[in-house]
């Protein structure tokens, strides 16, 4: 088991990296390289041999090797990225950076998202260092930079450009799952991340008649761009359920004691009332229109007007969802993908999801492990790329009062200092005998 000083590490290391302001703005805007340091130093402490790589200077992925003692056995990869999202220090009610502990609670952008996860991967292998401890299979540790964006100078740089340090890897875990979601009635459910909805964020671009604000035009660009974003902002779409969809809702209407039967998905999300929140994005594709961009003056007509819109794709839909997307566009406006990544799906029979099962009840022995989709995505996509199966699994359990789906991307982001204690434990179990 984790030692005593693996648990005050892994809060430690939670505020440390916090307090490296690595804001992913996008375009670039971003240096990942202070806290790859942090992570590397610690890592070689623990005896390891981390290696720092960069595709553009700043942006530093860390990627060292835990040998195994079973030589024959596939590797595991477990990756956690560096960068956080933005943050607006006048709307928290404590600084976003400082990585402030109080009153049990450790607060800051990354605590849940997901700084919290690679301290307690940096615990656990200081841990091991201590104890004298091997896994049974190598492991392989990558921290990420650039996941909040498109992942090129992350997980993708090294996909493409360093496929060796990933060698014999069949498996990884990543974020997020194992994280304690209360259903209101006393039940504590921990899902675990067996799939990820496809990314399809879209670019619109409606071209027009530019003249004078005063003039008539029945060519307006502004005018075509708002009615193909409003279509598909309204849009609504078909259920398309997965297999990881259709082994989560089995898994929830067993629990639940609940017949499915012939009952539609809607009126079953409805009878699993707030559990529903954890499927209810992903029996759909979905199209969000999220930036808009058009003229240069209030009486000038442009002749160019720009939607961005943040798309999701399950698995096996990629061509319905095209096809829908041009019928919503219209012939006035063309749209193309800003940035694109596959679906993906893991079996929920694997000898891996029923380790990950078996770590979080020992430490939970009243919670309920069930397999869910992400709606959004995770480095698991660029790691796919080498063959590696994907799981979410970033375990922490929380309080009732907590909703930690909220607090990815929120106001006050915070984590419990229990929490974290839990998922070290759970995390020294799971990948002891992985």
């Amino acid at each position: 088991m984790a030692d005593r000083l693996a648990l005050d590490e892994v809060v430690e290391f939670t505020s440390g990296l916090i307090r490296i302001d690595t804001a992913n703005r996008g375009d670039g805007d971003c240096r990942e390289r202070p806290a790859a340091e942090y992570a590397a130093e610690r890592l070689a402490e623990a005896g390891l041999e981390p290696l720092l790589l960069e595709r553009t200077r700043g942006r530093t992925n860390v990627v060292a090797r835990i040998a195994g003692t079973d030589p024959s056995a596939d590797a595991l990869l477990v990756h956690g990225h560096l960068d956080v999202v933005p943050a607006e220090a006048a709307d928290w009610r404590v600084h976003p950076f400082s990585g402030e502990v109080r009153d049990g609670v450790v607060w800051g952008r990354g605590a849940v998202d997901m700084k919290n996860t690679d301290a307690m991967i940096l615990a656990v292998a200081r841990s091991w260092a201590r104890q004298g401890v091997r896994p049974r299979r190598d492991l392989v540790v990558a921290f990420t930079a650039d996941e909040e964006a498109s992942a090129e100078d992350g997980s993708g740089f090294l996909a493409d450009r360093h496929p060796e340090l990933f060698e014999g890897c069949t498996e990884a875990i990543g974020e997020s799952g194992a994280f304690t979601f209360h259903d209101g009635s006393g039940r504590e459910i921990y899902p675990v991340a067996a799939g990820e909805r496809g990314t399809a964020w879209l670019k619109l671009t409606a071209r027009g008649r530019t003249g004078h604000g005063s003039k008539v035009n029945r060519e307006n660009a502004v005018t075509r761009l708002a009615a193909a974003v409003t279509r598909i902002g309204e849009h609504k779409w078909p259920l398309r359920l997965t297999p990881t969809v259709r082994a989560a809702l089995d898994a929830l209407t067993t629990l639940y004691g609940i017949e499915a039967g012939t009952t539609d998905v809607d009126t079953l999300l409805e009878k699993l009332g707030p559990t529903a929140r954890l499927v209810e994005a992903t029996v759909r594709n979905s199209a969000n229109p999220t930036m808009l961009n058009a003229g240069y003056k209030v009486n000038v007509v442009p002749g160019e007007a720009v939607a961005y819109v943040d798309g999701r794709c399950l698995a096996g839909t990629e061509e319905e969802f095209a096809a829908t997307l041009d019928e919503l566009t219209g012939p006035d406006v063309h749209w193309e993908y800003a940035h694109r990544e596959v679906a993906l799906q893991a079996p929920v029979d694997a000898p891996l999801f029923a380790k990950m099962r078996t770590a979080v009840e020992e430490f939970a022995p009243g919670g309920h492990v069930v397999p869910y989709c992400m709606s959004g995505g995770t480095d698991a996509k660029q790691f796919s790329r080498l063959g590696i199966t994907g799981y979410g699994f970033s375990p922490l359990k929380l309080p009732a009062d907590l909703d930690y789906q909220a607090l990815f991307h929120g106001v006050d982001e915070r984590v419990p200092v229990e929490a974290l204690h839990f998922g070290v434990r759970v995390l020294d179990r799971f990948l002891r005998t992985a």
